[in-house]
């Protein structure tokens, strides 16, 4: 393998550039899990530690790598150890509000080129979830594909199917199932050599058992659905970068508990639909509740909107509004904090 396999690409080797000529290599991070890491130099793989003084200086952990990321490393000769001194500027950064947190910005993947977003088609089949996820993902500038699996399991595929009818053209469900090989076809199309794609969805969706299919060969390891709530059991426990043998990564991560929107982000991401219908409200700050006027509550009225679509709409935007407004809060308070400090210490003077 060669960095050209991992997505190494001009853009990065302009950005590197200072680093090589003191002697730095250039390495991806291929697997991240609680700051241990694993990087890949092109021929081989390594394991990573940070610098103190990286660790030190970054103000969150979006300032840390991620897995996805590329570093500027130093190996030691006869040592199965780099160092990373410093985080390339990152083409994208998939991040969401962290779990059980007050509104915190947790990196997942950084440098995705898409991601596709993977739901089960059986028990555990919930539009609201995937919508969620879709705001999540285009919120962060990333081209997103949702992904429908297990469809060989449910007589009425075609019908569930039918209820996402109403996401953006773009991202229309595709069924796939890893055991019939159904809509395989059109995966392995996307994924070019050194493309990155980033695989969202629940524990027990069948991430894990997709990217075997894929790669036809047992990358990951897989686990039986159970019989009392027909899902997959959780196995992938690290966001791992997987190359596959025709070309292309991807990237695997267990599923997540929360897919928190994070601050910054806004629930209009993946909502197009409803935007559309906005624009012809009478008043423009509509907000398609109780007002006057609303195009959208007469869509949902004439049965052309969805109104378990629009009620998920509301609830994702006031959740922004909401850490949105957490932080700025925070953010302020943190500021006059400090000037009460510095005008203490100039009384002191």
């Amino acid at each position: 393998m060669s960095l050209q396999t991992y997505g190494w690409s001009m853009c990065f080797e302009s950005h590197f550039a200072p680093y090589r000529a003191e002697g730095f290599q250039p390495a991806r991070v291929v697997t991240e899990s609680h700051e241990i890491y694993t990087l890949a130099l092109g021929e081989s793989e390594i394991r990573g530690e940070l610098t103190g003084r990286l660790r030190f200086m970054a103000d969150s952990r979006e300032e840390l790598p991620v897995t996805g990321d590329w570093v500027a490393a130093r190996a030691f000769p006869g040592e199965d150890l780099s160092i990373i001194h410093a985080v390339l500027p990152r083409q994208t950064l998939l991040c969401r509000r962290a779990a059980g947190t007050e509104g915190e910005r947790q990196p997942l993947a950084a440098n995705v080129d898409a991601a596709w977003i993977l739901g089960s088609m059986n028990r555990d089949f919930n539009p609201s979830r995937l919508e969620r996820y879709l705001a999540l993902v285009t919120g962060c500038g990333i081209a997103p594909l949702v992904l429908l699996s297990k469809s060989d399991l449910v007589p009425e595929a075609s019908a569930r199917a039918e209820i996402l009818g109403q996401l953006p053209a773009s991202v229309c469900p595709h069924l796939v199932s890893s055991k019939t090989g159904e809509g395989l076809d059109r995966l392995r199309r996307e994924l070019a050599p050194g493309r990155t794609i980033a695989l969202l969805g629940s524990s027990g969706a069948g991430k894990s058992t997709l990217i075997n299919a894929l790669a036809g060969a047992e990358l990951r390891l897989t686990g039986e659905i159970r019989d009392a709530d027909q899902r997959g059991r959780h196995t992938t426990t690290s966001r791992d970068l997987v190359v596959l043998p025709g070309g292309g990564l991807i990237l695997d991560s267990p599923g997540l508990r929360e897919a928190g929107l994070a601050s910054g982000l806004t629930a209009e991401d993946g909502f197009g639909d409803i935007s559309a219908l906005g624009e012809s409200c009478r008043f423009r700050d509509c907000r398609h509740e109780a007002e006057p006027g609303c195009s959208v509550r007469a869509a949902v009225e004439l049965g052309e909107l969805d109104a378990r679509r629009l009620e998920n709409f509301r609830k994702l935007r006031k959740e922004a509004e909401f850490f949105e407004l957490r932080e700025a809060t925070s953010a302020s308070f943190v500021e006059k904090s400090r000037w009460k400090a510095i005008h203490k210490m100039v009384k002191k003077l």
